[in-house]
């Protein structure tokens, strides 16, 4: 991290004074590179924009602490809006579309936001959602960053004094985004984020992968959940440096993303990585784009669902580059958890150690775990959620008196001070009152030569109380059965871990985040 500190401090911060900061020290500098509406995006520019955005808001009559929802794919305005509705004062709340019609109603409801910002594709996708609060369409593309078609009005409020009486005063605790998990059961709940816990979210990555303001990352995630948000987007706002973000992800395009637009580290999910594995054995990858990779790419990173040390350990030899596990939650801001960069040691299937907050293990007593010993993993620090909106009940069962966070994930230490998760306590198998982590049988199918994705789950047994049973996803071209992967399994953990059936399926449930869905493939196999 290079980021004058004496200039600001970015633990006292709003997402709005780290924005005049950047446009006031180095307004050329690009921020955001959209491959699919150029030219870039200056800091200069973002700070026009988010000023313009702010007038517009208000003229609405919306205030500060109001929401607005956003239901975009990836792009130009989509950030503008974001980080514009954040330098207003205003709460974004990030729509995903993936979640289906009935969640998107329950949340438009149930975060109280005044007025939705939708594209043309999503509002004929979603019709029932249109109207339920002002609703404003947006088409696709660069030239339609703001609410407004009042592009003149627009364009010339560059003057920072007249931008000025369309700004309501914030604080670093002042709401910035209220993000909603995706729940495998009930209903999602909606993650209250301050500016604080947004621009730590930000800083907790740029440290532990030491970006500064020559560094330019990759987003091929989605904007409406929270690793793009803060590791890509605040990552490089809190860094000084740029990011490229295409519309969506294309196994096709990846590499060619990173040449074209030089860039210098990339955030993937597990999904991903797979994905890029298999179209590289199938289709090979230019010999000038490898000796990109090694020459330019300082690393990728991986996080929102653990890595199996096999497909790690694959895709660094594959495309020899440094893949860093990492580890982060919505209610965290994103990265918490981070293995270090070469040359410091990475632990194939840890997602590291902690980075700007603090990390440790305690039992069901509450007592700290010694080294080696499994307990619940504890987060606390500035990037810990402010709790969850309009339920008090889940913010005090989460949060400590102390500001410890409860994760709901398995965890232990090892004697040199990184973690390894076995799971998460609602998804822990217990068979016959023994403990099975789904994550162990997940990395043995992944070694099997057929298996692209795993996921292992329980489901009720009237003897055992539950039983191990998993469903897979398969290469393009692979064949394979029940009978060959359970023995695959039998072979590498015994019988007693060895499900019962193993089910094909053309695709696993997941968030947003790409992490899969476990307590739903329960309904699916039943």
């Amino acid at each position: 991290m290079t980021l004058n500190s004496s200039a600001i401090d970015l633990h006292a911060c709003t997402v709005r004074e780290l924005i005049d900061h950047h446009a006031a020290t180095q307004a050329e500098r690009t921020f955001l590179v959209t491959p699919e509406t150029p030219p870039a995006m200056r800091y200069a520019d973002l700070q026009q924009h988010a000023q313009a955005l702010a007038q517009q808001l208000q003229a609405r009559g919306i205030k500060r602490g109001d929401k607005i929802a956003m239901l975009l794919d990836n792009g130009y305005q989509t950030v503008v809006l974001m980080l514009g509705a954040m330098y207003a004062g205003v709460v974004i709340v990030p729509l995903n579309a993936v979640a289906g019609a009935s969640v998107l109603d329950y949340v438009l409801s149930h975060s109280d936001a005044r007025l939705l910002l939708v594209s043309a594709h999503y509002a004929a996708q979603f019709p029932e959602l249109i109207g339920q609060v002002e609703t404003i369409q947006l088409e696709d593309g660069r030239n339609t960053p703001c609410i407004t078609p009042d592009r003149a009005r627009h364009e010339a409020v560059h003057d920072a004094a007249l931008a000025e009486e369309y700004l309501y005063p914030l604080c670093p605790d002042d709401h910035a985004v209220l993000i909603y998990t995706s729940g495998t059961t009930g209903r999602p709940k909606g993650v209250l984020l301050s500016h604080r816990n947004m621009i730590a979210g930000g800083l907790n990555t740029a440290t532990a992968h030491k970006l500064s303001p020559e560094d330019r990352g990759l987003c091929v995630l989605p904007l409406y959940h929270i690793n793009a948000e803060c590791v890509s987007v605040m990552g490089a706002l809190v860094s000084g440096s740029s990011i490229v973000l295409p519309q969506r992800f294309s196994v096709s395009a990846f590499w060619e993303h990173i040449k074209t637009h030089r860039c210098s580290w990339f955030s993937l999910v597990p999904t991903i990585v797979a994905y890029l594995l298999d179209h590289a054995a199938r289709e090979g990858v230019a010999a000038e784009t490898l000796a990109y990779i090694k020459q330019q790419v300082r690393f990728g990173r991986s996080a929102s669902a653990p890595l199996s040390p096999e497909m790690h350990k694959a895709f660094e030899h594959r495309f020899s580059v440094s893949l860093i596990e990492t580890m982060g939650l919505t209610e965290t801001a994103a990265q918490i958890l981070a293995n270090p960069l070469p040359p410091g040691e990475i632990k194939y299937g840890s997602p590291g150690i902690a980075y700007g907050n603090e990390a440790k293990i305690i039992d069901e007593q509450g007592q700290d775990c010694a080294r080696g010993v499994p307990g619940e993993l504890m987060i606390r620090g500035h990037n810990v959620m402010c709790g969850y909106y309009k339920n008090p009940e889940a913010t005090q069962a989460a949060l400590a008196a102390d500001g410890w966070l409860h994760t709901g994930d398995l965890a232990m230490q090892d004697a040199d001070g990184y973690f390894f998760i076995t799971g998460r306590l609602k998804e822990l198998i217990i068979k016959g009152g023994e403990n099975i982590s789904p994550r162990e049988i997940d990395e043995t199918l992944l070694t099997h030569d057929c298996v692209l994705e795993a996921a292992a789950f329980g489901v009720p047994h009237r003897a055992y109380g539950q039983d191990v049973m998993a469903c897979v996803v398969l290469k393009q071209d692979k064949v394979t059965d029940n009978a060959a992967l359970c023995a695959h399994v039998r072979q590498q953990l015994g019988a007693f871990k060895t499900p019962t059936h193993i089910h094909i399926m053309q695709s696993l449930p997941k968030g947003p985040s790409g992490k899969v869905q476990r307590l739903k493939l329960v309904d699916l196999v039943q």
